[in-house]
């Protein structure tokens, strides 16, 4: 009868140690999972506010573009082409 009792005592003891050490591993995988957690929602916020000022530019540009001229149009295009031309040139330059 005492034999029987310890026994149970031992394989208590046994299943206590193993529940530590599932719990003890769960909460390290929680913590783990609450910094990866804390850096993705830094990561959101930073792509957020992006996000935010892109829209806001995209606004002033639909503005600005609503509110030039033909003239003005042809002068930006004529600036763009010229950027054009330099960007080529040096690309044709480094594959030299």
């Amino acid at each position: 009868m005492m034999l029987n009792l310890d026994t149970q005592i031992q394989n208590l003891q046994e299943k206590l140690q193993l529940l530590l050490k599932s719990y003890q591993a769960l909460q390290k995988e929680n913590m783990q999972l609450k910094r990866d957690l804390a850096l993705h929602q830094a990561a959101l916020e930073n792509k957020n506010f992006r996000l935010n000022q892109l829209e806001q530019q995209v606004d002033v540009l639909q503005v600005n573009a609503k509110t030039q001229t033909a003239e003005e149009r042809k002068a930006l295009e004529q600036r763009v082409d010229q950027y054009l031309k330099e960007i080529d040139k040096c690309l044709a330059l480094l594959n030299a």
